[in-house]
């Protein structure tokens, strides 16, 4: 871990804690990492480009004057994983964790690489499963935290794209709904974003160029974490920046909610025992 120093800028906010985000050295996670720093955050930047983190960090340090530390790390890699868990587990500043680190892929199942596809499960889901393990016992003995996961809304519309990208990401949103559930009563904040299409690198690397894309339906990295954090700061769970009529969620949730009570009977139901 690589302490970089602070220069320039003094610290007119008072420090919030430390922010940990993953996939933080270009795209969505380099705009949380600006947007958090200028809010006050000390950050922990993670990801596997130690050029462009150390950059990142520099420019951040000069513009905000709050200490950022890096972290080069490939969360796919089971080692690095672990050293990462290890800074969640003992750095009792950090009160905000951003899992965005991920990765997608655009080409169907047929033409799908399935070690490629387990790779994806595993920085999609195992890592940031664990992730959250290492830093949920400390934000519990601190009196609180925040977890901001980041899906897509490709959770609740799978079809959309790669179905292992969906599934992985619909994990994403229902491990955050059961954090939600059960640390309720511990003053930690859950938040599950579910962006769209967001002009990144994530497209090229996914298999389709974001070019190629449609432009009415390709939103700036920065104006998604904007939003994003506002949904933070109004007590959204799940923020869809996109998403002009929040009564469409509200909606989908609430009918979602009604099912809950007749999925599990004694019986089956009559339309699958009658003659």
């Amino acid at each position: 871990m690589t302490q970089i120093s602070q220069t320039g800028a003094s610290q007119l906010l008072a420090s919030k804690g430390t922010a940990l985000i993953t996939g933080a050295s270009s795209g969505i996670g380099a705009v949380y990492a600006q947007r958090l720093a200028t809010r006050g955050y000390d950050l922990i930047l993670v990801a596997r480009n130690a050029e462009r983190l150390s950059a990142l960090a520099s420019r951040l340090t000069e513009e905000t004057g709050r200490t950022i530390e890096t972290v080069t790390a490939d969360l796919g890699d089971q080692a690095d994983l672990l050293r990462v868990e290890a800074v969640l587990k003992t750095d009792r500043s950090i009160t905000l964790l951003v899992n965005n680190a991920g990765v997608g892929g655009t080409a169907p199942l047929l033409s799908s690489d399935v070690d490629k596809m387990q790779a994806m499960i595993e920085l999609n889901v195992t890592a940031l499963t664990r992730l959250t393990y290492a830093a949920v016992p400390g934000f519990v003995a601190r009196g609180g935290g925040s977890i901001v996961n980041v899906a897509s809304v490709v959770a609740i519309a799978p079809e959309r794209l790669n179905g292992v990208y969906g599934a992985s990401k619909a994990f994403v949103l229902a491990f955050s709904q059961s954090l939600k559930h059960e640390l309720a009563d511990k003053n930690i904040r859950v938040q599950a974003v579910l962006p769209g299409a967001t002009a990144t690198e994530f497209w090229a690397i996914a298999g389709t160029p974001v070019e190629h894309l449609p432009s009415e339906i390709v939103m700036s990295a920065e104006d998604m974490v904007d939003a994003a954090l506002a949904g933070l700061d109004q007590g959204e769970f799940a923020t869809i920046p996109a998403l002009e009529d929040a009564g469409l969620l509200e909606a989908y949730e609430d009918a979602r909610q009604a099912l809950v009570p007749h999925l599990s009977r004694s019986a089956a139901a009559r339309r699958y025992t009658s003659a």
